[in-house]
């Protein structure tokens, strides 16, 4: 009820996908040139192939849940066809992410959340000059993901697995300034919110980072308000799934509301 009321909102509110009534010529481009993209035909082809596959794939696997869960895969036992179903990111936003990683990918992409590994190969195809490193908690998940990087023949992904935690303080340490984060993983406010804010800490004027699923719930809709508003954040896309911040200096902070 929750989701529905906010996507009713969201309807009213929204601009046009074209961009008409948005004001900052920044932010104008990026929803008519960027949103409107077309990502290249063979990389859609080579990662919707894989995707199709895991949608028939038979196997269960245990899963490793580090953060809030999945509310519709109750159990730890998951049927592989039913984490692509359920947890991948369609299609649409696969291209969305291939979009934004080409323009703000350099030098490197920072993933929350590898799951199956779709959004991943979204991420690296477009962009193969960047390394994108992607984090996952469940082991098995990431030898899945393993295997679908090969099979799309994509060499600039480093993927590790372990905790957010755990693992950001390390990437923390090589000092490198993020092009573009996507955060999927850990559902609630305060993990959200902390991950952001280490965000914030190593990106700079040209860093994009992407929030997932900012509708889901109450709590990540709370987590979606608090980072939007963010001392460092001069501008933010709600695209009602997916919520975009920016960092860039000499924009007049605004909250745009665009319909995709």
């Amino acid at each position: 009820m929750f989701s529905s009321l906010r996507y009713l909102k969201y309807l009213i509110f929204s601009c046009h996908r074209n961009g008409h009534g948005i004001h900052s010529p920044f932010v104008f481009n990026i929803v008519s040139n960027i949103f409107r993209n077309k990502t290249r035909p063979d990389i859609v082809c080579s990662i919707e192939k894989i995707r199709n596959r895991l949608l028939e794939d038979p196997r269960s696997i245990k899963v490793t849940d580090l953060g809030a869960g999945s509310k519709i895969m109750k159990t730890s036992l998951r049927k592989v066809s039913d984490i692509t179903t359920y947890s991948a990111v369609p299609r649409k936003y696969g291209i969305l992410l291939s979009n934004l990683a080409e323009a703000f990918g350099k030098p490197f992409i920072l993933e929350f959340g590898t799951s199956l590994g779709i959004s991943t190969m979204y991420l690296a195809a477009s962009c193969p000059d960047a390394e994108v490193i992607t984090i996952e908690g469940c082991r098995e998940t990431t030898k899945i993901a393993s295997d679908n990087f090969k099979e799309a023949g994509l060499k600039n992904i480093r993927m590790l697995n372990g905790s957010f935690d755990e693992i950001l303080p390390e990437i923390r340490k090589e000092e490198i300034c993020p092009g573009l984060v996507f955060i999927d993983g850990n559902h609630r406010k305060e993990p959200v919110i902390k991950y952001f804010n280490q965000v914030a800490d190593i990106s700079d004027n040209n860093s994009v980072v992407i929030i997932d699923d900012i509708n889901s719930s109450r709590e990540m809709a709370e987590a979606w308000c608090e980072i939007k508003n963010h001392k460092n954040v001069t501008a933010s896309i709600d695209i009602f799934r997916m919520g975009i911040v920016f960092f860039r200096e000499g924009l007049n902070h605004f909250n745009y509301v665009v319909r995709y």
